[in-house]
């Protein structure tokens, strides 16, 4: 097992929620979250997006989707408000795509924070670890099993094709 050193995003996760006092996964409220940060949330039946307007967030989530998916939604448009301004529409396609590739880094670091990760106790069976992430993050399945392989990969300097075994 190597050493782990915490990436600029991990680093940014932590501090930001030390900021708002949420050490914990208990702590995890995106309602709270989006009231701290002065930020509008709005349920409607498109996808989910958000738009920063006159130095004010908001962030549109499609009512059609459940609890955890609203979450990880929420974690991806939040990128969106704190990092990206504009309209994505009128960027070149590449640097759209960019934006798109940083707000889903964002949103798996976001929903399952490295710090708390790191407290958990999960077991040497993947499938049981990614349930426990799930349970204690609110994710999706998919979504939290991703975020593992990730941690994963850093953590203990594995290749993808050790982790391509459990797919």
């Amino acid at each position: 097992m190597s050493t782990y050193y915490y990436s600029h995003l991990e680093e940014y996760v932590r501090i930001f929620y030390e900021k708002l006092n949420i050490l914990q996964p208990i702590d995890i409220n995106m309602l709270q979250i989006a009231k701290e940060l002065h930020i509008q949330i709005f349920y409607w039946p498109n996808p989910s997006q958000s738009l920063y307007f006159s130095q004010s967030g908001y962030i549109f989530l499609n009512n059609q989707l459940s609890s955890q998916r609203h979450w990880q939604d929420f974690c991806h448009e939040l990128c969106h408000v704190l990092f990206h301004r504009g309209d994505q529409m009128n960027l070149p396609s590449l640097f759209r795509e960019y934006q798109e590739y940083k707000a889903n880094n964002f949103s798996l670091h976001t929903a399952i924070p490295t710090f708390m990760l790191e407290q958990i106790k999960l077991p040497n069976d993947f499938y049981q670890a990614v349930l426990i992430i799930q349970d204690t993050f609110n994710v999706e399945g998919d979504f939290a099993k991703k975020r593992l392989e990730g941690y994963l990969m850093k953590y203990f300097d594995i290749s993808n094709t050790y982790l391509k075994s459990y797919n």
